[in-house]
């Protein structure tokens, strides 16, 4: 039995959370700071960004969570620490003042950091902030930590599920923020999660892992790979229930609640992607495997041509064909089926490779709503998977076109 909930990152029992304005960003009004904290250590996994080039934060995280425990997560906005010659030195003095602050170790602390990259960061603010920060920590805090992470977002980011577990309520929340420079590769933009399951290190590493291959790996706004990319999870174990250390039943029952929670979110980010007017999510049915359907769905979502033609609302489905045809799987093309979806109704466009006739006033009336899917069926088997995306728009160019300045 599972069912939504409020309280974002501070829906499971034990954890408080803040955000707060600290200085880096010139807007007083936007918070830039945030921390989440566990009342006793958790059990702790990571996924990190493949880009080559890395914040100093993912390396200083990696090395606290090699015992597989954490206790608290910092986080700044507005300048990120990548790029900086003495980015990690910034990065282990944020954990150092924070954890001195909570009276914790600040080997169990996951640092973070997003916003514009290249430019120095001063610890001035960052430490000048903390003390506030820990003053602010609350149990009703997570929307505030889900605003002191936001970039270009627009909307703030938080989902919780309630779920039992070993005859306990367990609850897992997350907040994240993403909404440009987004195409993970093994993690994604930022995203903090937490539950008061208790499961083991190594569960919750496989768990965390697992997910992400059918999630957050198939979100995409622009084609652009962060240096900072993210996914965290902590576990303290708080709801009671026996410790999950093994495949069974509660496992599966956990990975349904996080999975539940990482596809709302991705749904949100792809929603708010920079500029975006719409929700594209791409279906995949009848692929002769997953990763055959796990790559067309991607490769769609990513198509410029196709996120162009759904801002204007126009049913080209050549372009998603197009797309099919150079994601570098093997797909029987003489077999594909597509059809554009929305709360207006559903419209078939192509039938075994090749054009149908459809009414261009219904198509557009259908590719007129803000949530749209886009229906492949490639009648090869039965795998099936989907991917999330945004349309294209003038305002993407004018957001990039001056991020820095």
């Amino acid at each position: 039995m599972m069912k939504m909930i409020s309280g974002g990152v501070c829906a499971a029992k034990g954890y408080k959370a803040a955000g707060v304005h600290c200085g880096i960003r010139k807007s007083q009004t936007k918070k830039d700071l945030s921390m989440i904290v566990s009342a006793v250590p958790a059990s702790a996994a990571a996924v990190y960004t493949t880009n080559l080039v890395k914040g100093a934060p993912l390396a200083v995280t990696k090395a606290h969570l090699e015992n597989g425990v954490a206790r608290a997560v910092i986080c700044n906005s507005g300048n990120a620490n990548t790029c900086n010659a003495n980015g990690v030195e910034i990065a282990e003095q944020t954990c150092a003042l924070a954890a001195q602050a909570l009276g914790i170790d600040a080997g169990d602390i996951v640092v973070a950091s997003t916003g514009v990259i290249g430019q120095p960061l001063d610890i001035a603010p960052i430490a000048a902030g903390i003390p506030a920060l820990v003053e602010a920590l609350s149990e009703d805090g997570s929307a505030d930590a889900a605003e002191g992470i936001m970039t270009t977002d627009t909307e703030l980011k938080e989902v919780a599920v309630e779920f039992e577990a070993g005859g306990a309520t367990c609850r897992l929340g997350g907040i994240a923020k993403g909404s440009g420079m987004i195409h993970p590769n093994m993690a994604t933009m930022l995203v903090f999660l937490t539950t008061d399951a208790a499961i083991a290190p190594a569960m919750l590493k496989k768990a965390l892992s697992t997910d992400v291959q059918s999630t957050f790996n198939m979100l995409s706004i622009d084609g652009d790979t962060s240096t900072n990319d993210m996914v965290t999870v902590l576990a303290n174990g708080l709801a009671g229930n026996p410790e999950i250390a093994s495949d069974g039943p509660d496992f599966d029952a956990f990975m349904a609640a996080l999975n539940t929670v990482t596809v709302q979110l991705c749904r949100m980010i792809a929603g708010d992607g920079e500029g975006a007017t719409k929700l594209l999510e791409c279906k995949v049915s009848g692929a002769k495997d997953l990763a055959t359907a796990r790559t067309v769905a991607k490769s769609v979502v990513c198509s410029t041509l196709l996120k162009a033609a759904m801002f204007g609302a126009d049913a080209n489905w050549g372009r998603v064909l197009c797309a099919i045809g150079y994601s570098g799987a093997d797909v029987d093309v003489d077999r594909v089926d597509v059809a554009f979806k929305s709360g207006k109704g559903v419209i078939e466009v192509c039938k075994d490779g090749a054009g149908v006739p459809f009414s261009e006033e219904k198509a557009k009336e259908i590719l007129l709503e803000k949530e749209i899917e886009i229906l492949v069926g490639l009648n090869s088997g039965d795998a099936s998977s989907a991917a999330w995306g945004c349309d294209l728009t003038y305002d993407y160019v004018k957001i990039n076109g001056d991020y820095r300045t």
